[in-house]
């Protein structure tokens, strides 16, 4: 079952490729890797998921904001390749998650993210991660994740 096909029986509608916030480009492809830079949990074309967690927000907000930021991850994988059937594998992920210095569940909240893409991608969705904490994040968002993915050539 190919990517697009699973996020279909999943109700799941890729959105346009957000444009970057600043002076960077959304992705760079080089040789057979694929660099997408940070994705904010955007929904809709505005802000989904402000807030801290520990302070403002729990586990379940961080990982819907978490799942938003693949949704957007996957849309910037899409407009870089043409296709997401180009996609070999998803080799890392890194997790930003706006928290409070008590907050330790940043895996967790990151768990959203990495749920999701292993749910529609399968085996090759299996990847490495890092998830650690923040202070801020850009317009106050909960959650920012990049990635690099394998692409063929």
């Amino acid at each position: 079952m190919t990517i697009e096909v699973r996020l279909e029986k999943l109700g799941i509608a890729l959105p346009e490729a957000a444009a970057p916030a600043a002076n960077y480009v959304p992705f760079v492809k080089t040789g057979n890797q694929l660099f997408i830079s940070g994705q904010l949990p955007m929904k809709d074309g505005k802000l989904g998921v402000t807030g801290k967690l520990g302070a403002d927000l729990d586990v379940d907000a961080g990982k819907e904001a978490a799942k938003l930021c693949a949704i957007n991850l996957l849309a910037q994988a899409k407009a870089a390749t043409g296709d997401l059937e180009k996609v070999v594998r998803l080799v890392k992920i890194v997790g930003f998650v706006n928290s409070t210095g008590d907050f330790t569940d940043q895996p967790q909240v990151i768990n959203g993210a990495s749920d999701f893409l292993v749910e529609v991608m399968g085996d090759k969705g299996r990847h490495a991660r890092s998830a650690v904490s923040a202070a801020a994040l850009p317009f106050g968002a909960a959650v920012e994740i990049e990635a690099i993915f394998e692409i063929a050539d």
